[in-house]
């Protein structure tokens, strides 16, 4: 049988902060969750059914009661994870964001506006980083710029022979005429 865990009494500090992230609608679910499960653990409620009432395991509530206990309110939060570190330097973050913010026709391209597609072909292939799509995005976003989503045609067509190959409008579409205002 599981041993009982129960909840360490808590200053007052620790219980209006508690209090506030039970209730809380903008606190990250995380929080607010782990703050319910202290919170019913100190009105005596055991943990299998703190566990069936949010949906976790009885060892996820006993964890978070045991971290609560340890280190008080930082314990129900998130500890820090650390990643790989960025690979790229920062004359290869300078580069892609120049080249991003550069015209494709300065730069003698056969296309008007860059895409994330377009630049990590020409940042692979012509400039000689090897970096990806996502990394690429990831840098543009950290410098608060966005790439195009899809393309859109503005102004003059690609094809100058467009409206002859069109040819005229079918039929049964209906001319607009203004109405007469009375």
């Amino acid at each position: 049988m599981p041993k009982i865990v129960r909840v360490r009494e808590m200053t007052e500090e620790e219980r209006k902060t508690m209090e506030q992230f039970r209730r809380s609608r903008t606190a990250a679910v995380r929080q607010v969750e782990r703050a319910r499960m202290i919170h019913w653990a100190s009105q005596g409620q055991r943990g299998s059914q703190i566990a069936s009432t949010l949906g976790v395991a009885e060892n996820t509530v006993r964890n978070w009661i045991n971290r609560f206990n340890e280190a008080g309110l930082p314990g129900i939060c998130d500890e820090v994870r650390t990643g790989r570190p960025p690979t790229s330097s920062t004359e290869e973050v300078s580069l892609v964001v120049a080249t991003a913010l550069a015209k494709p026709d300065d730069l003698t391209l056969s296309f008007g506006h860059w895409t994330l597609d377009r630049l990590e072909e020409d940042l692979n292939e012509h400039k000689g980083i090897a970096i990806k799509r996502s990394r690429i995005n990831e840098i543009l976003q950290a410098q608060g710029l966005r790439g195009r989503k899809e393309e859109h045609w503005f102004g003059d067509r690609v094809d100058p022979d467009f409206a002859k190959k069109r040819g005229s409008s079918p039929p049964s579409t209906r001319s607009h005429q203004p109405e007469a205002l009375s």
